[in-house]
Order: structure tokens, then sequence, then C-alpha cells
């Protein structure tokens, strides 16, 4: 049981207030989480990342060991995910193709499998034009929680060193 985190986390993490070169010890942190079987991600998000060409495709691909590989009980549960959005007549058809595109239906499934809370800045919405994760999650008794709340959680601490 453990954290999975989204690509959002990552991707507002490298942009904002915890720039690889502003604040290398959330860095340090989530890679000592990592080694200690507490926070991951999935595959899925790794491929995102990777795409993206920049620092943080460069900290995903140095560090593969961070995204867990889907195996064929995820898979399942990912199918599982997927059909509970597609059989959901609140969302429109393009919310639906878009959800099972991305890769929050293989963070959920992972999630239902391995019993880890879902760490992301998404929030419940009563949109219907996209599949949030806090919605499909409460739908399949998944945890959910923001970073903030994590490191909180986790008593992480960045602490200031030279440079000052």
């Amino acid at each position: 049981m453990g954290y999975l985190l989204d690509s959002d986390v990552l991707i507002r993490a490298k942009n904002d207030h915890y720039a690889f070169a502003l604040c290398p010890g959330f860095w340090d942190w989530l890679l000592a989480a990592n080694a200690s079987g507490l926070v991951h991600s999935v595959e899925a998000v790794y491929n995102e990342m990777v795409a993206g060409k920049d620092d943080l495709a460069e900290w995903a691909s140095d560090h593969r060991a961070f995204f867990l590989p889907t195996t064929a009980e995820e898979i399942g549960l990912v199918a599982a995910v997927n059909r509970w959005a597609n059989d959901s007549d609140i969302y429109e058809p393009a919310a639906k193709a878009e959800f099972a595109s991305a890769a929050d239906s293989f963070l959920i499934g992972h999630a239902m499998a391995g019993g880890h809370t879902v760490v992301t800045h998404e929030r419940v919405s009563d949109g219907k034009r996209r599949i949030k994760i806090p919605n499909a999650a409460a739908a399949l008794g998944v945890g959910v929680m923001n970073p903030f709340q994590m490191l909180r959680a986790e008593g992480a601490r960045f602490e200031l060193g030279s440079g000052v």
C-alpha cells in the first residue's frame, strides 16, 4: 500500500514550486520514498512523461523503476475502470474516450490492485466533458489526495541548503 502519482503532480512540480533547480529536495524525497516502496507512478504516466522531450522526460527516463509496469491483473482492473466509465450515463462520449486513452484508468486500476492512494491535483467535478480522477476513484472505492496532503502525511521536509 502506498501512493501512485498522476502525471499532473510531476508536471506541476517541475513547472512551479518544485522545479528541479529550485527544490531538488522534492525530487530526492520522491526517489527515497520510491526506494522504500512508498511512492510510485505507473507505466502509462511514464509514457506521457517521456513524450515531453524536456527535463521531466529526462528525469523519468533516468528513473524508469519509479514507474510500475502493468500486470495482467491490473489490465483486468483497468478494463473494469473503463467499463465503469463507458457504462456511465453522466459523461459525454468524448470524455469517455479521453479517459480510456489517458493514464487515469491505469492509475485507478493499479490503485485497486495494490490498495494504493492516487495522488493528483484534480478535484471532484460535476462536469460531463471530462472524467476526473477523483470522481472515478470515488465510484470505484479508491482513495485520492493531493500532493500536499501526501507530503504532510509522510512528514516530508525540504530544508534550505547552501546557496543563500
